[in-house]
């Protein structure tokens, strides 16, 4: 399982971690992914999704997982987050 955000995309960053004496060794700055579980209220059911803490909050701020998906733009979105903006698009048409 990649540590990459399925709504942001946001991923693993590295850098170098710089001690007193300015010595430098590289390191990994990691994302704060949660597994949380978002309700649909197009589609009517909740959706698992491993997304960081910084795209939970956006997703609260934008009105829910619906706004947030017809909102986002396709090259951030991974392929399940893709298949769900379809079907959130699909029934929010009919």
């Amino acid at each position: 399982m990649s540590r990459r955000c399925e709504l942001t995309g946001k991923g693993v960053l590295v850098g170098n971690k710089v001690s007193h004496a300015l010595n430098r060794t590289r390191r990994r700055f990691l994302p704060n992914l949660l597994n949380v579980s978002l309700m649909s209220d197009t589609l009517g059911r909740t959706v698992k999704l491993r997304i960081c803490a910084n795209a939970l909050r956006t997703v609260e701020h934008r009105g829910g997982l619906d706004a947030f998906l017809l909102k986002s733009v396709d090259s951030e979105l991974s392929d399940r987050a893709l298949a769900l903006k379809a079907e959130v698009k699909a029934a929010h048409v009919s």
